[in-house]
């Protein structure tokens, strides 16, 4: 019997965390390991080649430190290495994609919008979602270059954040969007200055949750015989600057949060 079980979780930086906090709450005994590549962010203006580069290392690091699965908990890194992971590593990988089909079916204007990277937007994955999901529906895609950074900053409500999502949004409010596709994981923190920028009645989608729950059903049918521990505990990990990082991890996890910097070589 496994003693305990670590499940590991990466992003491009910080956006992850919201798919963490999803994690946490269907796995409260699990420990978790997230790692922030935030010396690298933001990945959506980047090569494939580059972002798959980077998740085969971050994959590494995390099962060196014990991970017994793993949570691509970014969008443009699913796009770019998922299938690679997955070929090269035999536990378990979960990953993110834009939450099409849940859109599609809650829309009632027929018009849904997409928020979302350069890079998730480009990508043969997203493609093939849409070629999937679609339908009838009108799905109208917006790159978002600058969002990321602002979020990396911890500003979330400042003015240059609030013309941003005023940009980004507006177009797809123009075409008569109802439902917005939040299509990286780090824009549901700006949910709340999404809502007030489009209104009350603009749905918001992301898939955290669904995430959350599809790592929950892999483990109990991979790991049947994990016995949590009685404590839950997260480490963090950044291959950005650490007293920056644990300034914003602290803001966005809503509690104290100690950061440590990844080895030389995971740089």
């Amino acid at each position: 019997m496994t003693s305990s079980v670590s499940i590991g979780v990466f992003d491009s930086g910080v956006g992850g965390l919201s798919v963490l906090r999803h994690i946490r709450q269907a796995l409260p005994d699990e420990h978790l390991i997230y790692v922030a590549d935030s010396g690298h962010v933001p990945y959506g203006d980047k090569p494939a080649s580059y972002i798959e580069e980077r998740s085969v290392a971050l994959a590494r690091f995390l099962i060196g430190q014990g991970a017994h699965a793993i949570v691509i908990a970014c969008n443009t890194a699913t796009a770019a290495a998922a299938a690679t992971l997955r070929s090269r590593f035999s536990i378990p990988i979960v990953a993110m994609e834009p939450a099409v089909k849940p859109a599609v079916a809650a829309t009632r204007s027929g018009v849904v919008g997409v928020l979302a990277t350069i890079g998730t937007l480009e990508s043969a994955r997203f493609a093939a979602l849409l070629e999937r999901y679609a339908g009838e529906v009108e799905i109208v895609t917006q790159g978002c270059p600058g969002l990321v950074e602002q979020i990396e900053r911890g500003d979330l409500s400042g003015p240059e954040t609030r013309a941003l999502v005023e940009r980004y949004t507006a177009p797809l409010l123009a075409r008569g969007a109802d439902t917005l596709i939040l299509g990286c994981t780090h824009y549901p923190f700006l949910a709340p200055l999404i809502r007030e920028v489009a209104g009350a009645d603009i749905a918001l989608v992301d898939t955290g949750a669904a995430v959350a729950q599809q790592l929950r059903r892999r483990m109990l049918a991979e790991l049947p015989d994990r016995t949590p521990g009685t404590t839950a505990s997260t480490d963090f990990w950044t291959s950005g600057e650490v007293q920056q990082a644990s300034q914003i991890f602290s803001i966005l996890w809503d509690e104290i949060a100690t950061v440590q910097r990844l080895p030389e070589v995971f740089l």
